[in-house]
């Protein structure tokens, strides 16, 4: 547990709270009778805190980038499939090649 993932479980627990409050803050006005405009000063500090400390956690928490090697058989994105029978090239995508060859002879 690094210190990523705690500013993390800090922010979402701050955003909870805040929603919590929120919710809160509408049962009271209810019950006082009142229009519900917006949500206190300190509820939305206390939203805009927790937003920045949970975007700041994500963006630490997954860790460093890995080089790739180009060379590396592990790092191929288009591998074939062991059985090459279920492989079918003759299907109506074939017509759209055949257009483009034409515009490219032209």
């Amino acid at each position: 547990m690094g210190l990523g993932f705690i500013v993390g479980v800090l922010g979402v627990s701050i955003l909870a709270h805040a929603a919590y409050s929120t919710v809160q803050y509408r049962g009271l006005l209810k019950i006082m009778e009142e229009e519900f405009s917006n949500p206190p000063m300190n509820m939305v500090i206390e939203l805009l805190l927790g937003l920045v400390l949970c975007m700041w956690a994500a963006l630490t928490v997954p860790g460093k980038f890995l080089s790739i090697h180009p060379d590396s058989e592990e790092n191929r994105m288009v591998s074939l499939p062991g059985n090459l029978d279920f492989m079918i090239f003759n299907h109506r995508a074939k017509v759209f090649c055949s257009e483009i060859d034409m515009k490219l002879k032209l």
